[in-house]
Order: structure tokens, then C-alpha cells, then sequence
């Protein structure tokens, strides 16, 4: 088994948000940025989807976690798995959300709700299809429910 990936970003993020913090991206509009060596027509047809999942690196994260802690280090949540939260000290610090987008200029697509900092390196950019969502209802515990209710709020 080969235990290395090399990854080249392909894109990175421009937006007013330098602080690592938790909450309050929903003001935040982001620009991503394709990469020199990144053709333009990589994008060709991009503007006919309304969502786009943007997969990032944590390239800020100062940390791995490979077992289990409170989410955002809140005691009154319960400890759980570093795979059962979505925090950014991840063992590859891996990041993926779900964007809106906004526009496409040449090489620059302007995006909402992409909780990634400025200067932050983008590994692959893929269109929402709808047939990838989930089947069914989404079952998550109260606590996830407790920490995402600031996430989008304005500052």
C-alpha cells in the first residue's frame, strides 16, 4: 500500500475572513481562484449548477486529532470521535462544504457559505448533482444541532 498522496491545490480562496473562528460565515462571500498551471475552460459549463462542493485543506490547523474530544472543546457536549464531528484538526485536514455560486469571471468563482479562510488552498471543485444528496432524513444528535446555530448567522 502506498502511504503517500501528493495533492496540488487547483485553486484558493479570497475572501475578508483571517481568523480561524467557528461561526458567523453567512455574511462571508468567497472568490475561488483557479491556480496558473489551472485552465480556464476546466470551468467550461460550471455556471449551470446552482451548488458546488468545494473540498479544502486546513492549511492553519496546528493540530491532529485521531481520537475522540468534546466538539469546539465544549464539556457540555459529549466526547465523541474525531469522525464524528466536522472540526478542522482532522488527521489529513481535509475540509468539504457545500457552496452556492454566485458567478463565474474567467478564472474566479464567487461563492456563499464557504467556511474557509483567506489564502486557503482548494484540492478539487465538483458540481451538486442532486442524485448524490442523501436518500431519506437526516439523523444527527442534538448537540451538532446546538453547535451549527451560530455557524451562518451574521456578524
Amino acid at each position: 500500500m502506498n502511504n503517500h498522496i501528493i495533492l496540488n491545490p487547483v485553486a484558493s480562496v479570497k475572501n475578508t475572513r483571517q481568523a480561524k473562528i467557528d461561526d458567523n460565515w453567512g455574511e462571508i462571500i468567497s472568490e475561488i481562484e483557479l491556480a496558473p498551471n489551472i485552465p480556464i475552460e476546466s470551468l467550461d459549463g460550471i455556471e449551470s449548477f446552482s451548488h458546488l462542493e468545494i473540498i479544502f485543506y486546513f492549511d492553519k490547523a496546528t493540530k491532529t486529532i485521531t481520537g475522540s474530544e468534546h466538539p469546539r472543546e465544549n464539556p457540555n457536549w459529549p466526547k465523541v470521535g474525531i469522525f464524528a464531528q466536522r472540526k478542522k484538526d482532522r488527521p489529513n485536514h481535509l475540509g468539504l462544504t457545500i457552496v452556492k455560486l454566485l458567478g463565474k469571471h474567467g478564472k474566479t468563482l464567487t461563492v456563499s457559505y464557504l467556511d474557509a479562510i483567506d489564502g486557503t488552498p482548494v484540492l478539487d471543485i465538483k458540481p451538486v448533482f442532486e442524485a448524490y444528496l442523501p436518500v431519506g432524513k437526516i439523523k444527527e444528535p442534538e448537540w451538532s444541532k446546538e453547535l451549527m446555530r451560530n455557524y451562518y448567522n451574521k456578524e
